[in-house]
């Protein structure tokens, strides 16, 4: 038998608030790596995508939340 568990509005704020720091530093970080001539552009072109990779990860996991949230409300 699965026992389905709830995410509390607490756990989805902690999550939520995860990715948007994650987004803020990692566009930070790219754009001080940009602006920075001492980097080669191998390392800034990996350093780019790395940072897109960790951005869409932190979309693809607030989106989740948002729709865990949603979909608990209704049931309830």
């Amino acid at each position: 038998m699965d026992t389905v568990q709830r995410m509390t509005r607490n756990q989805a704020v902690l999550i939520r608030a995860f990715c948007v720091w994650t987004v803020y530093v990692w566009v930070t970080r790219i754009w001080n790596i940009v602006q920075d001539d001492a980097h080669s552009a191998g390392f800034k072109a990996v350093h780019s995508i790395l940072a897109m990779i960790s951005i869409v990860f932190a979309v693809a996991v607030f989106i989740v939340v948002r729709r865990i949230r949603r979909s608990s409300l209704s049931a309830s």
